[in-house]
């Protein structure tokens, strides 16, 4: 009799050994030790060589048989067919995780007993069957084999398992042989919808439903749809379908047919059939064609939404196409005629337009006077009085204005527009407005370090240099002066009507102060006044009417320059006597004895103390001092 092992391995019973035999026959052997269990110490040293009680002959004969063996023994016997194959199916090898073919041969309470040909029955959980489709003995069910052996050593097996793996199977050879299957779609999920495809769930992409976009997902659910697989992942078990392909593949001959008549210039109708940012997908039956954004209309269009809408139908014209690419670039705007072709005769030199504004720059502002024609309104054309830097400070996108034609350039296609030409120009008038020589009011609106800009009315101001703020203070910046948004009256100096420039005088609305200033300041007198500035060449006084004088170190060194600095802070008072009055640099020359005792030396001294002493009559308004003496008084400069 033969017996088969797990390894597959067939055996004679006679050649299999007792194992109880040789286990009574080490115990009555005469020199077998007697060993204390409870000593583990010294096992080792009690036991006796090892004697081979066994017969060397007795595996002699076992060997391995192969499935080649088999074959051809069993064709030598001709056994019939199917014994054959029952028999070969008995000792196939099996493992976890495969597909079977089992029997049933028993159930209770709990399970089902299966017989798969191993050497022990497997179980399965009733609760795998429905209660009213409980298998019956004797039947033939396809099992999955989970464990070989689970912690009671039972073989356990699944029906559902194997029936998730039949219907995989079957999707997989969907897929492979790309056939067409009907799905239910159960329900709609964030990107598109999970379809029912005979127990398993399955995903179908919202761009894969319909080669259009779809609007309303929800009037798929519930639907039967047929459907391809597309994608397959084994490790995840995910499943891609698409209804989308099967529409594409019923559309390729006609694609075909329709690439082989088409011609460039011919004029097609079509169906809008996607809108993106960039041009339009139409629909010509069969093949789709990009309407792109600059082919939709001669003017500016900033989303192609604007001129088209979805599942509108077009007429339009074929303007390239590649049949081995499969492209068509459709054209809509070269069904009209272009519109410069007629703008000199619609819009004439010299005439008013209307028109939107389309975009703004820096420089100016582009009008769109009808589709595919625009003029520029450069920021100088705005306005003939202000001065504005940037179109977007008087006007916005989308605004309606009014315009004049100033110059047309059909080569290159240009408009150049203006508005401030509605109104008339105010300088053409401005010298019989503001007369040279009048007194006007007007308003601060901008201090710079050159000068005052005085807003006269609006959009026209003039300037005060910054030397006609004062007749006797020295003005270092006009702030010293006035202050922005102040209220001033100037008197009108000079008008360029050609420069559009106004020259403002602020100290001219009064007198020249410096005929009497000259009397108050005789050559001779004696002043005090106090320290405002330390320079290089000469110490500054301020003294009285804003007046200030000027105290010079003549050709004393630097390094002496700098001992008689150190004897002297802003804020101290001197006192002195005016050597000179000098009104076009709006300064005093003044001789102060005890400085002078610390710059002069010799004769230079003593020529000015002689001539200050015999002043028995008021002096003259001049005394020629030496050039050493004075040198430095008429340039000022700041310490750095």
């Amino acid at each position: 009799m033969t017996k088969k092992n797990t390894s597959g391995l067939v055996f004679e019973e006679s050649d299999v050994v007792d194992a109880a035999e040789v286990s009574d026959e080490f115990a009555n052997a005469e020199d077998a030790p007697a060993v204390a269990l409870n000593e583990e110490d010294e096992i080792e040293e009690s036991l006796p060589p090892a004697v081979d009680y066994l017969d060397p002959t007795l595996f002699k004969e076992i060997r391995t048989v192969t499935r080649e063996d088999l074959d051809s023994s069993v064709e030598q016997t001709q056994v019939p067919v199917d014994i054959k194959d029952q028999y070969f199916r008995s000792i196939s090898e099996i493992s976890e995780n495969q597909v079977l073919t089992g029997r049933v041969i028993g159930m209770n309470d709990k399970d089902i007993l299966i017989d798969i040909g191993f050497k022990s029955e497997g179980l399965i959980d009733r609760s795998e069957f429905p209660v009213n489709a409980l298998p019956q003995i004797g039947d033939q069910i396809e099992v999955y084999l989970e464990y070989l052996e689970d912690r009671n050593g039972n073989l356990v097996l699944s029906r559902e398992k194997a029936e998730f793996m039949s219907r995989w199977r079957d999707i997989r050879e969907f897929y492979e042989k790309e056939k067409i299957f009907t799905c239910k779609i159960m329900r709609r999920i964030k990107g598109g919808m999970i379809v029912d495809i005979d127990g398993l769930q399955g995903f179908l992409p919202g761009s894969q439903i319909d080669v259009r976009p779809i609007k309303d997902f929800d009037q798929y659910l519930d639907q039967d749809l047929e459907v391809r697989v597309v994608k397959l992942n084994e490790a995840r078990k995910n499943i891609v379908v698409s209804h989308k392909v099967i529409i594409e593949d019923s559309l390729k001959e006609k694609r075909e047919e329709l690439l082989a008549d088409m011609e460039i210039g011919q004029i097609m109708e079509g169906r809008v059939k996607n809108i993106t940012d960039f041009g339009v997908f139409i629909d010509l039956g069969g093949i789709d064609g990009l309407l792109h954004i600059t082919d939709l209309s001669w003017g500016r269009v900033n989303h192609p939404s604007e001129v088209v809408k979805l599942d509108e139908t077009l007429s339009i014209k074929i303007i390239d196409y590649d049949k081995e690419k499969q492209r068509v670039s459709l054209g809509l705007k070269q069904l009209m005629p272009h519109p410069w072709e007629d703008v000199e005769e619609n819009y004439p030199i010299g005439s008013n337009v209307k028109g939107k504004i389309v975009s703004l720059t820096n420089y100016g502002a582009f009008v769109e006077l009808e589709a595919g024609v625009e003029g520029l309104i450069h920021v100088s054309e705005m306005s003939w009085t202000h001065h504005i830097k940037n179109a977007s400070e008087i006007y916005s996108i989308g605004e309606e204005i009014k315009a004049e034609v100033l110059a047309i350039d059909t080569d290159d296609r240009k408009i150049s527009l203006g508005v401030k030409q509605l109104e008339p120009d105010p300088w053409d008038e401005i010298e019989e407005k503001f007369m040279v020589g009048s007194l006007q009011k007007g308003k601060v609106i901008n201090i710079t370090q050159f000068g005052v800009f005085v807003e006269l009315e609006e959009g026209i101001e003039g300037l005060i240099h910054v030397s006609d703020l004062s007749w006797t203070k020295v003005v270092r910046h006009p702030k010293e002066m006035v202050q922005k948004e102040e209220d001033v009256e100037v008197r009108i100096l000079e008008i360029s009507r050609e420069k559009r420039r106004i020259a403002l005088g602020l100290k001219q609305v009064a007198d020249d102060p410096w005929e009497e200033l000259m009397k108050k300041f005789e050559t001779g007198k004696e002043i005090t006044g106090e320290i405002i500035r330390i320079l290089e060449k000469g110490i500054i006084l301020q003294l009285e009417d804003d007046v200030e004088g000027i105290v010079p170190f003549g050709g004393r060194s630097k390094n002496n320059r700098k001992e008689v600095l150190t004897k002297f802070s802003t804020g101290d008072s001197l006192t002195g006597h005016v050597m000179e009055v000098k009104p076009n640099d709006k300064k005093v020359i003044i001789f102060i004895e005890e400085l002078a005792d610390e710059i002069n030396t010799g004769s230079k001294k003593d020529e000015v103390t002689e001539f200050l002493n015999k002043q028995d009559e008021p002096a003259s308004e001049k005394i020629e001092l030496p050039d050493q003496l004075t040198e430095g008084s008429n340039e000022e400069k700041e310490p750095k």
